[in-house]
């Protein structure tokens, strides 16, 4: 008898599915007819019945485990008289049917929340009832209603929550103070971004000496002062549970989703200047060298004594006689205190040989009326290196206290790569002729030595790519295996807990080792999907895909065991809110150059794939495909070792970092994706000015395209079209999926 594998099914836009396994084996493949009884994020028994013609193991469902209880999202159609729901999210391949008695007060072409009440089967499609009307589609802000239910956001706290929060103090209360240091009079500050709404991280720098006589060491005293929310959100309150069921905040353009009631966040938690508030310190002394010889933890009352914004710290380190500075004179001198820290701290992450690639993050500014206007860099200036430097060191005091002390405990894990993109990177750097490689069991440094010696080369973009890709998704674990990427034996997060649940378990831990007892992670009332999923690969004997590989048989007690599912939790809603993030910024994105169709962009190529060139915009930092069929007409051939196209008769290639004019051609917005055309290509291919208004390339008369006719020639065909004009607001189409990838700490 063949073996049964149990997995949750991975729907795929295409009608197709995968099947992850819980036991952390390769996903399996099921055809499109094998899709039509399932729907996405069931749970399933298959048996692997032979392999596809690309090598995958391809399964048959054997049984239905469990139906998915999420609730689907999309528009309500009605065609030849019967009622269904096009779901948003294309991975459930199949319309849901609605009764006539199921649609409630909703209209057709509104966007809708299905709930089911007949799963699909061979011969029939899923039935469901509408449970909730978000509005039309085109409203302002609709996308983020469809994303947080799309990727079960919780965005309502619980009626027990809210009742809580409101019994909350307004303000520090004289009890409060009780066994805490008095910090009220050191000038902490806090320095955020122009838009941030909660701040809680306050900093404090002063020179120093440890020591006494000749063996005095000059240094830094560097304080970091931490928002006490765990002074607030006792564990196992409504509150908490809240929390750690959302377990981070998530963040839109416009919006946030707070992890915590707003009195909390925006309130007694926030480090607002001029009132008092309750804080964890980390009071460090930091060498000359940068190293921290000296640290201790202690609760404290604090007092912001000013507000900074990055852009105000930066201007005021360049020109201490500016009109910033004169603005804030009383703080220059406490300011460039912290700068004197940075540099030392700088020292010690050179000499670890931490890596430090330099990436482009947007920022997408949006009208009242959710439109976007532009989008924009977000540039590090001197002052944010200034924030993250400190932070990392009381992260990593932080980590150091609770391995010191043998207490269980949250750590952020940055494993080094895989042996598969070991070899990979390996043959990419001899492909290229470096002449530099990495070893069998490579240092962060070795990382970082390939990333200098290349920044000046005209490929460096492309060779920064590839050491950032080979790199693996840190996690939150309580097995402590260090930060590869950031060159630390041990790293934790200590200093956001008012967006983060993970900083929070870790102020109950720090606590408790000073109070000298031993924090217990609650029982939950519901142990979640993450408790579940640990509890199948445990059972199973695995530890893959989020479970430590640290974990051995003889160190599963509950205890270990309560972590490291909570770790899993963390990770997985990490992962969560950045896919949410990502939807609703590239839904935007596309409704933003749907309305730039026709219009000819700079840019370079950000991936190589064997079906096209995803190229990144000069302009808008948008990126879209240009398909291998509009790269001309001949063979492009893809070298994996190189990630570059090349042309079997010209010899052409094209490979990131390559220079294009592309022209916009297609934008898919259910898709979330934009297909470019080709116009010219060429590492010396001049930028032409841009439109400041819409950052499109100027043209003359004799090549600027007739839109209309443009429109009309790629417009889809009679069919496409008709389906697209009852699903979608914009009836456009395009191939192929969309990369990203994003530097994570």
């Amino acid at each position: 008898m063949l073996d049964e594998i149990e997995g949750a099914v991975q729907g795929h836009r295409d009608g197709h599915g995968f099947i992850s396994r819980d036991d952390g084996g390769p996903d399996i493949y099921l055809p499109p007819n094998e899709m039509r009884a399932v729907l996405h994020k069931d749970r399933v028994k298959a048996r692997i019945v032979r392999s596809d013609r690309k090598g995958r193991p391809e399964g048959r469902v054997v049984e239905i485990i469990e139906r998915s209880s999420q609730p689907i999202i999309g528009r309500l159609l009605q065609e030849s008289g019967v009622w269904l729901v096009a779901p948003e999210d294309k991975r459930y391949g199949q319309d849901v049917l609605i009764p006539r008695g199921g649609i409630g007060n909703a209209k057709t072409g509104q966007v809708v929340v299905v709930e089911l009440v007949e799963p699909p089967a061979l011969f029939g499609q899923p039935v469901g009832r509408v449970k909730e009307v978000l509005g039309e589609v085109d409203d302002p802000g609709m996308e983020i209603e469809i994303a947080v239910r799309k990727y079960s956001v919780p965005h309502e706290f619980s009626f027990s929550c809210t009742a809580l929060s409101k019994t909350l103090p307004d303000a520090v209360r004289p009890q409060d103070h009780a066994n805490r240091v008095d910090l009220t009079d050191i000038p902490l500050v806090t320095i955020d971004g122009e838009d941030a709404r909660d701040f809680d991280d306050a900093v404090y720098c002063e020179p120093a000496t440890q020591g006494r006589g000749k063996s005095a060491s000059k240094g830094w005293r560097l304080l970091v002062a931490i928002a006490d929310v765990s002074h607030y959100v006792e564990t196992g309150s409504a509150i908490d549970i809240d929390a750690y069921d959302r377990a981070t905040s998530v963040y839109f353009p416009r919006r946030v989703i707070p992890m915590l009631p707003e009195k909390l966040s925006n309130g007694l938690c926030s480090l607002k200047p001029e009132v008092e508030r309750l804080c964890m310190v980390c009071d460090m002394f930091v060498s000359l060298d940068g190293e921290v010889e000296a640290y201790q933890f202690y609760p404290a009352v604090m007092w912001s004594h000013a507000r900074f914004t990055y852009t105000e710290v930066a201007a005021i380190l360049g020109n201490t006689r500016g009109p910033e500075a004169i603005k804030r004179k009383e703080r220059v001198g406490d300011l460039l205190n912290l700068h004197g820290v940075f540099e030392s701290l700088q020292k010690s992450r050179k000499k670890r040989g931490a890596v430090d690639f330099e990436t482009t993050e947007t920022q997408i500014v949006c009208d009242e009326n959710g439109r976007i206007e532009k989008i924009i860099p977000r540039t590090r200036n001197v002052a944010h290196r200034v924030i993250e430097e400190a932070m990392l060191a009381a992260n990593v005091c932080s980590a150091d206290f609770i391995a010191q002390s043998k207490h269980a405990g949250l750590f952020r894990v940055h494993e080094g790569p895989t042996p598969e993109k070991k070899e990979i990177l390996r043959g990419y750097l001899k492909a290229t002729g470096l002449g530099m490689t990495i070893s069998d069991d490579p240092k962060p440094g070795e990382f970082q030595a390939i990333a200098e010696a290349t920044k000046d080369r005209p490929d460096a973009m492309q060779i920064h790519s590839m050491l950032l890709r080979s790199m693996q998704q840190a996690i939150y674990t309580p097995i402590n295996s260090g930060h590869f990427g950031l060159a630390f034996d041990a790293y934790t997060h200590f200093t956001s807990p008012i967006r983060r649940y993970p900083d929070l378990l870790v102020h109950r831990v720090i606590k408790a080792i000073l109070q000298k007892t031993r924090y217990q992670l609650p029982a939950l009332p519901t142990p979640g999907e993450a408790h579940a999923k640990l509890a199948r690969r445990l059972e199973k004997g695995a530890a893959a895909k989020g479970v430590s590989s640290a974990l051995k048989p003889a160190k599963l007690n509950a205890e270990n065991t309560a972590w490291q599912a909570a770790g899993l939790h963390c990770s997985a809603n990490e992962r969560r809110a950045d896919e949410a993030s990502r939807d609703v910024e590239a839904w935007l994105k596309c409704k933003y150059m749907y309305e730039h169709l026709g219009e000819e962009y700079s840019g370079v190529v950000s991936s190589a794939t064997s079906f096209g060139l995803f190229v990144t915009l000069d302009a808008m930092f948008v990126e879209g495909l240009v398909h291998i069929t509009e790269l001309g007409g001949e063979y492009f051939r893809f070298d994996e070792l190189r990630q570059e196209l090349r042309g079997e008769r010209t010899g052409i290639r094209y490979a990131i970092g390559t220079r294009v004019q592309i022209q916009v051609s297609r934008v898919d917005l259910d898709g979330r994706k934009i297909d470019f055309r080709l116009v010219h290509a060429g590492q010396d291919l001049p930028l032409r000015p841009l439109n400041e208004k819409t950052g499109a390339n100027i043209r003359s008369k004799q090549d600027r395209p007739n839109r209309e006719a443009n429109a009309k020639n790629k417009s889809p065909s009679t069919a496409q079209a008709k389906t697209a004009k009852a699903r979608s607001a914009k009836p456009v189409k395009t191939a192929a999926k969309s990369k990203t990838v994003k530097k994570r700490r």
